[in-house]
């Protein structure tokens, strides 16, 4: 063979291989496409749409059945590609109770299903604590700090992250302005009645009303260093009618005074002029303030401020209402308000209305999850959650106003001294305890230990096996 034809035909080869791999990538980039889009491929050869069902668990490995059947590789904490529409998901692990939900799965998108928890059914348990001189207690948002409060000057801080637990001393003889301090300041008592409690997100401060004699005294209490606390009303020698954190440290707070805002600086104590006027209601989400007030002619409206510019955006194409508060999920933020008994939400950008739900009660309370994933709204025992991977509404009642978080996506009720947990939409009801007093919280804390009062002993229970 001469050499000129060796050329012709090794580069014939080299022409018809390039011409393989082009469309081997093109047709492997379509069918990624097809895939990623949600086109699959069924038993009967067919090609469907199909979705994304991502499951996750605590603890992990429970098995997953997927419509009554399940299979070897099918655990929590994986993916599944499955057919639109709706699916029966139950949840089971050796040694655990089960979980179950039905869900819905769209065309091309990704369902994920990331609270599921499953809790042992043999807990050890143990008596922790003789608390029969506490009044109340307050846990941390990371449930791994509980405050516990009593009629002296010697309140306590539990760590309940640890194996041992080990009541600290915290002297609040200083601190409130609520005290009757004798000579020797452990005989002190604390006279104020606890209106409100709430923590920063650093879990080391409690920012506390307290009626007393002379009106509300609020007080910003360092939990970790009790020398670091204010007295923000003796501070600042005013009668503040409302105070709310704004940062993760609570150095920054906003205030409400005779219906004006105005921003407290604590760690340099000062406060600002007025920031707006005739406010009616107000909630905030990182530095944004969205409220409701009164303009100059008394007409109610509804308006977004970023602290630090204090420039204020009049919210003209969302309808007034009273409450309101602002979100974010997936790194887009939305607007969501409650006028009586109709909720609405909002993408913030634009202020296009995305989704209108009539209630059957009108709630009196409305907030975000933690993770921007629902918002939650309630009026006494009933609770409405609008489910923003779904964007649908349930509606249920808890049979009881003694409820709380158990984590950010389940709720406790103790009815009747049992215990009893729901996932956020009220599905998945299960009974944990007994004798369980339904004035103090509840807490759930590193995914290892439950804590509850009974009989005014503090009480664990192990999650996990010990």
């Amino acid at each position: 063979m001469d050499r000129e034809r060796q050329r012709r035909q090794q580069s014939l080869k080299v022409i018809i291989s390039e011409i393989i791999m082009t469309l081997t990538v093109v047709v492997t980039v379509v069918i990624l496409a097809l895939i990623v889009s949600g086109y699959w491929i069924n038993a009967d050869f067919q090609i469907e749409r199909q979705g994304l069902l991502q499951v996750y668990s605590i603890p992990t490995g429970a098995t997953v059945e997927i419509d009554g059947s399940s299979s070897w590789f099918q655990r929590t904490n994986a993916s599944k590609i499955l057919a639109s529409g709706e699916h029966q998901i139950n949840l089971t692990k050796d040694g655990y109770d089960s979980w179950s939900k039905k869900i819905q799965i769209s065309e091309g998108l990704l369902t994920r299903l990331s609270y599921p928890r499953l809790f042992l059914k043999e807990r050890a348990k143990e008596n922790l604590l003789d608390l029969s001189g506490a009044l109340a207690a307050y846990v941390s948002p990371n449930r791994e700090i509980m405050l516990l409060t009593n009629n002296t000057t010697s309140w306590s801080v539990i760590s309940l992250d640890r194996t041992e637990i080990e009541p600290k001393s915290l002297d609040i003889s200083t601190i409130f302005s609520s005290v009757s301090v004798a000579e020797d300041a452990t005989a002190g008592l604390f006279t104020g009645q606890i209106a409100t409690a709430n923590w920063n997100r650093d879990n080391t401060r409690i920012l506390f009303s307290v009626q007393n004699d002379i009106g509300t005294e609020w007080v910003l209490l360092d939990v970790k260093n009790p020398k670091n606390s204010t007295n923000i009303t003796k501070d600042f020698g005013a009668n503040f009618d409302r105070i709310t954190i704004i940062d993760n440290s609570a150095n920054n707070l906003v205030a409400i005074i005779n219906q004006k805002m105005h921003k407290i600086d604590v760690s340099t104590k000062s406060i600002s002029s007025v920031i707006v006027d005739d406010i009616i209601d107000y909630s905030i989400h990182k530095n944004e303030v969205i409220f409701s007030a009164l303009d100059a002619e008394q007409s109610p409206y509804l308006a977004i401020i970023k602290l630090g510019d204090d420039r204020i955006q009049k919210l003209d194409t969302i309808p007034y209402a009273k409450k309101a508060v602002i979100s974010e999920f997936y790194e887009d933020k939305y607007i969501s308000i409650m006028d009586s008994n109709i909720f609405s939400i909002y993408e913030k950008e634009n202020q296009e209305e995305i989704a209108t739900v009539e209630l059957t009660f009108a709630p009196n309370n409305i907030m975000a999850s933690r993770d921007g994933s629902f918002i939650f709204m309630s009026l006494d025992s009933k609770i409405a959650v609008f489910d923003m991977e779904t964007m649908s509404v349930t509606e249920w009642d808890t049979g009881t106003t003694s409820f709380g978080w158990l984590d950010d996506h389940m709720i406790y009720t103790s009815l009747d001294g049992e215990l009893f947990v729901y996932d956020y939409d009220g599905l998945n009801k299960r009974q944990l305890s007994k004798n369980v007093s339904s004035h103090f919280p509840v807490a759930l804390t590193a995914n290892k230990w439950l804590y509850y009062f009974s009989d005014d002993e503090l009480v664990r229970e192990w999650l996990i096996p010990r």
